[in-house]
């Protein structure tokens, strides 16, 4: 998949042009695509997805994002797009009004452009569908529900919010997962026999919170079980958000390296013990579980 980061970079060719944030990739984004894709084909041109970075919830809202651009990349290429144009989303891209992003849209020569029904651009969200018929024919594509509950990035953001995978995971069509890589802790873990993965995400990357059985993937395709503890770690008064990851049998040292995790099943929410070895008692609980949840991922 080719990536650019405004129009002016690809080629003067013709286009089929899906437009928004696409934070999460989910169910409905991916209906988007497929729509996308169709037109593509009955055109004969590439299937381009116009997108930002960051999603523009994270600006205007301070929200914590579902997807990294480079996360957000591998999705659409896995979901058969061809190209996508990823803008920098920063104030002054938002508040250019919106003949300014209309003239970079024709930069495109879209013959149909895909939105979702509640896309809004330039200036104060002036700029809407109507907007966009003055460029080519615009096709909207419904808000996808699922079970009577709209599917959207506000809710998988809720969701997590709860340390509810298993919604997030319905709403996603896929386990929500982090990267990130593995730093120095305070090696608390290993002291007890329960050493962890410190796991450093970019900042803003929303994260489940409580204690979860997860897989792992390593740089080498490596595949591990797991559990993970994603919160402030009461019991040793800890004063930030930590992520750390146990492997089930695994000894290497994984310092520097990216890790990929993905989240399968909430074991419980965090709290505090009164002291380690009710932890450590609690922890071969977790373990148990996780093992039993994971058994034939």
């Amino acid at each position: 998949m080719k990536t650019f980061v405004s129009p002016a970079q690809r080629p003067d060719t013709g286009t089929v042009v899906a437009i928004g944030s696409f934070d999460g990739v989910h169910l409905g984004h991916q209906a988007l695509i497929a729509q996308l894709k169709a037109r593509s084909r009955i055109h004969r041109v590439p299937s381009v997805v116009y997108t930002f970075d960051p999603p523009t919830r994270v600006l205007t809202q301070g929200v914590e994002f579902l997807c990294t651009l480079p996360e957000k990349l591998e999705l659409l290429q896995r979901y058969g797009v061809d190209e996508t144009v990823a803008v920098p989303f920063t104030a002054e891209f938002a508040s250019r009004p919106k003949d300014e992003f209309l003239n970079d849209l024709r930069l495109l020569r879209p013959h149909v452009i895909v939105v979702g029904e509640d896309f809004h651009f330039g200036r104060g969200r002036a700029g809407g569908v109507e907007d966009l018929r003055a460029v080519a024919p615009v096709e909207v594509v419904p808000i996808h529900g699922l079970s009577g509950e709209d599917i959207k990035s506000t809710r998988i953001r809720e969701y997590l919010r709860e340390g509810d995978v298993a919604g997030a995971r319905r709403l996603l069509g896929r386990h929500y997962d982090a990267q990130g890589v593995v730093v120095q802790g305070d090696q608390l873990g290993r002291t007890i026999g329960w050493p962890t993965a410190n796991i450093r995400v970019p900042e803003g990357k929303a994260l489940p919170l409580g204690v979860f059985a997860v897989v792992v993937l390593g740089p080498r395709g490596e595949r591990w079980h797991g559990m993970a503890n994603v919160g402030m770690r009461p019991t040793v008064n800890g004063t930030e958000r930590r992520f750390e990851v146990h492997l089930f049998g695994v000894q290497q040292d994984l310092y520097g390296q990216e890790l990929h995790v993905k989240f399968f099943t909430h074991l419980r929410g965090e709290q505090k013990f009164s002291g380690l070895d009710e932890l450590k008692a609690q922890l071969s609980r977790d373990a148990a579980a996780a093992q039993a949840a994971l058994r034939d991922a």
